[in-house]
């Protein structure tokens, strides 16, 4: 049969396996590549001279690029592909060995490597030393194919000393790896099995079989069925049917049993295996699910080795190697398995601070050698972070492992003095090499100097040191701060003496400017404690000083803010006359006094922004007044009594269309919630309802769509669309910012911000981003498919955000979310100051400032506001909110507030005294007004 074949096949390339070696050598120099057919292609043409100069210079380029950044990722690829492509493995060899001392390589580097290598081995010394890149190579990442090249190799050298029981012991080694791989450990056991086979045929063959060995054979081959079996593995049914074919005796009961449950187990691990299977790269939420059920199985065996298939594919994610470490920290606690974990993380993701503090927190748990540990901190601190504060937080744990290393029983020790030493060059590295980098200081608040003041007053008793490194960091800019006063007084108050804590708090007192009352108070109580009527009366007089100072400071600070209030007021006082002077102007230009309506409705429909109220829409029956068609019909003043062919002339059915017909729009509070305000459409838009209604209708049920005109019947820009169901409400905030003729459509959550101060519609984080860019400086021609052939040479783009104005026009900046971190902070170091179109952009990670809040004026300042402030609505000010008295009559009266959702606010009154009721006037009443002069 064919398994027979094979076993044949098995047993003559481990006899033969070495003369195999050999043959497969070429001829000549060993590092030439053995390509000597291409000898005679000594006459190519030109461009391939050319393309050859330019590789060469290329691999020149990226040796010069390496030896400035060592830990370029993709400059190591880059040049191994170029090396591999002009067979220099001279020079391979080195890359590669280069970038394997500062990454783990993936499966199919070393996979390669390893065949280059195997082809030029031909002395029993390099064969040793294909042995040594193979165990590197299995130590990095847990991959099937290169424990099973392994075994394959080893096979080879049977011929030699102990060469079979190194083939076994390979064998063993590769099974406790990597045996349980659901879909991939059973060609390791068939491997395995076939090995033994051959053995076993080997020895039934020779002229002097022995029974026992053959018994001793037979027996290990039936273990490894037994073995086999007993694990869930894809196509374990055929295992199962080749030994019941294999075996003369009847299957055991136990393996049976084994046999059973192992496919119980294989059912419940295949859903997860297929996710695996059907899914896109990096397939991160499906391993993670698979994690969860093996964590939840407790096998600690399956546990690592589905953490190892996911790191395998997922190598560069941070997060998924600190899971891994803390698992292992917490529950395997093998050293060897701990400490390799560590040190593979932080060569994949140098970058990340936690996974370095993790590793030095795992030595030292492990007892690892001090120098060990310390050579590791400096590897760290030539890591390349991307952020100042990490490395005041690797500095923080460095310190943290040398002072438990410390006796501080004794006075002094080597201990204490490294650790002063470390104290001192970790402030001296932070002021400068830092600083220097990132342009800011790593350690405003002096953490470290904190620290060490506190090692040297509570552990070594030396206040004096510990008030000099106080003094140090209250002269960088740290003394005008209460709170780092009070830790400099409750450590004198716990180590020190009184005397020193009164001078600290004297000085707090002096120097305090964010919170001088709280510093005033504990002044005063430490004296009332512990003081004489002296301190006392000093105490009372400095903080009197210092807080009339202040309060003066405070006064004058609310003087100017009054002042710069009173001028802005003015300031739109003016406006409004100049507005008013500018309409009376046009109105003594006008001869009738229809005009003067004409032209009041034509200002409101060139500067209204917001919805009309439905007070100057319509004018109920109920208040004694009558509708407004009927006052144009009574009195004319609305141009009706105009010629046909006067300049205000308005035909009868073009009134009716502009004036009865335009929709009153009365929103229904209650039905906020199945409701969208869209906004920020083109004014322009015909047949609003009908578009919006085909926009929306793929989010649901659209009940109505109440959109907003002005007097003359344009539409407003914006407009209350009302779903059937809440759950399609919230599909529509989907459509956010969805371009409709031109512009940025705007819909947002149907809130009244009068009632909801809180809400904010901002739908973007604010924090610090770390897998995400901040690009500044695009040109406003760039379009989202440029960036993103730019951006994604670097990792797989996720998502790009041009920024836009209003209207929807670039702004020249954009947002760049990538898969991880990694992939953000290469292209950070790729594309910072890179030229596109002639611009030169900056790239940061995407860390946006803080929001800022309205200002609120403290209640102490709030009697110093010289006139009342105007209220609005939760939109703004509305420039359509007129009343239908004349501007010349008006009196200094209570603001309007505007329409919020289509229903008007009450503004609060700006006096004291109750607004008076206003006097109900009839048309004759409005029409003596307008004769006046």
């Amino acid at each position: 049969s064919g398994r027979r074949a094979e076993l044949h096949k098995m047993a003559a390339a481990g006899a033969e396996a070495a003369a195999e070696e050999e043959k497969r050598l070429p001829e000549g120099d060993p590092e030439s590549g053995g390509d000597s057919d291409d000898e005679g292609d000594t006459d190519s043409s030109g461009d391939g001279e050319d393309e050859e100069k330019e590789n060469e210079a290329e691999i020149q380029r990226l040796e010069e690029q390496l030896s400035i950044n060592a830990f370029d990722y993709n400059c190591h690829l880059d040049l191994i592909k170029l090396l591999q492509q002009e067979g220099e493995l001279v020079k391979l060899r080195r890359a590669r060995q280069k970038m394997s001392e500062l990454f783990p390589l993936t499966e199919e580097i070393w996979l390669d490597w390893l065949k280059d290598e195997i082809k030029m081995a031909t002395e029993n010394s390099e064969r040793e030393k294909v042995y040594e890149l193979f165990e590197r190579a299995v130590k990095d990442y847990i991959c099937p194919e290169i424990w099973l090249e392994y075994a394959q190799y080893s096979i080879g050298g049977i011929g030699q000393e102990g060469g079979i029981e190194r083939v076994r012991s390979i064998f063993e080694r590769a099974l406790t790896a990597v045996g349980l791989h659901v879909t991939k450990g059973t060609a390791l056991w068939e491997a395995y099995r076939e090995f033994e086979n051959a053995i076993l045929e080997t020895a039934q063959v020779s002229p002097f079989p022995q029974q026992q060995v053959l018994c001793s054979q037979l027996e290990k081959i039936h273990t490894l069925f037994r073995r086999q079996l007993g694990i869930p593995l894809l196509d374990m049914e055929a295992s199962y049917a080749e030994y019941e074919e294999w075996s003369e005796e009847p299957i055991p009961e136990t393996t049976i049993k084994n046999y059973k449950k192992a496919l119980q187990q294989l059912e419940k691990c295949k859903p997860y295996e297929e996710a695996l299977l059907g899914a896109e790269t990096p397939k991160l939420a499906e391993y993670q699910a698979y994690i969860d059920f093996e964590m939840k199985a407790g096998d600690p065996a399956r546990i690592q080795l589905i953490y190892e298939r996911a790191l395998a594919e997922n190598c560069l994610v941070p997060d998924l190697w600190a899971r891994y470490n803390q698992y292992l920290d917490r529950q395997l606690k093998v050293k060897e398995l701990v400490l390799s974990a560590h040190d593979r993380a932080v060569r994949n993701c140098p970058w990340t601070v936690g996974l370095w503090i993790r590793y030095l927190l795992a030595m030292e748990r492990h007892r690892v050698e001090h120098s060990i540990i310390s050579e590791m901190f400096e590897k760290a601190l030539n890591a390349g972070f991307i952020q100042a504060t990490d490395y005041v937080e690797i500095w923080q744990a460095y310190l943290d492992y040398l002072r438990r290393r410390v006796d501080f029983t004794q006075d002094s020790s080597k201990e204490l003095e490294e650790l002063r030493s470390a104290f001192a060059r970790a402030v001296e590295y932070l002021k400068q090499e830092v600083e220097e980098r990132f342009s800011e200081s790593g350690d405003p608040s002096c953490t470290i100097m904190q620290n060490w003041a506190r090692v040297e007053a509570r552990l070594c008793n030396n206040m004096q040191k510990a008030r000099e490194l106080w003094d140090n960091i209250m002269t960088k800019g740290n003394a005008k701060y209460a709170n780092m006063w009070l830790e400099y007084y409750n450590l004198e108050r716990a180590h020190g003496d009184t005397q020193h804590c009164r001078k600290a708090l004297h000085r707090a007192v002096q120097c305090t400017s964010d919170y001088p009352e709280h510093v005033c108070e504990v002044l005063l109580t430490l004296e009332r404690i512990e003081g004489t009527l002296e301190d006392w009366d000093a105490a009372v007089q400095k903080t009197e000083n210092r807080l009339a100072r202040v309060n003066e400071q405070r006064a004058k600070a609310a003087e100017k803010e009054a002042a710069l209030a009173k001028q802005e007021e003015e300031r739109a006082e003016q406006r409004k006359q100049a507005r008013a002077e500018k309409k009376a102007s046009k109105k003594a230009k006008k001869p009738r006094i229809g005009d003067k309506r004409k032209a009041d409705e034509d200002d409101e429909g060139e500067w209204g922004q917001e919805e009309e109220l439905p007070s100057k829409r319509y004018r109920g029956e109920g208040d004694g007044v009558l509708p407004e068609e009927d006052m144009e019909v009574e009195t004319g003043l609305f141009g009706r009594s105009e010629k046909p062919d006067g300049p205000a002339a308005i035909p009868k059915e073009k009134a009716s269309t502009s004036r009865k017909d335009i929709p009153k729009v009365f929103h229904d509070s209650s039905k906020d919630k199945v409701t969208v305000f869209v906004s920020n459409l083109a004014y322009t838009m015909a047949e609003p309802e009908a578009k919006l209604r085909e926009l929306f209708g793929s989010c649901g049920e659209v009940v109505e769509i109440r959109a907003v005109f002005n007097n003359k019947g344009t539409f407003r820009g914006y407009c209350y669309v009302q779903f059937k169901e809440e759950e399609a409400a919230r599909q529509a905030l989907a459509l956010d910012r969805t371009a409709v003729e031109g512009r940025p459509m705007f819909v947002s959550p149907c809130v009244d911000k009068n009632k909801n101060p809180d809400f904010k519609v901002f739908r973007y984080s604010t924090t610090l981003e770390k897998h995400k860019l901040f690009i500044s400086g695009l040109p406003f021609s760039c379009t989202k498919e440029e960036l993103e052939e730019i951006c994604k040479a670097h990792g797989n783009v996720k998502d790009i955000r041009l920024v836009t104005n209003r209207a929807g026009k670039p702004k020249g900046l954009a947002y760049v979310e990538f898969e991880n971190e990694a992939q953000a902070s290469q292209a950070v170091l790729k594309m910072d100051g890179l030229t596109v179109k002639d611009h030169v952009i900056k790239v940061m990670i995407s860390n946006p400032p803080l929001r800022k809040l309205p200002d609120r004026p403290e209640p102490g300042r709030a009697s110093l506001s010289l006139a009342p402030r105007q209220i609005y609505g939760a939109r703004g000010k509305g420039r359509t909110q007129l009343s239908m008295m004349p501007r010349a009559l008006q009196r200094q009266s209570n603001p309007v507030a505007k329409a919020e959702n289509g229903m008007v606010q009450n503004s609060p009154a700006t006096s004291s005294d109750p607004p008076a009721e206003p006097k109900k006037m009839s048309n004759a009443d409005f029409a003596k007004m307008l004769l006046k002069k």
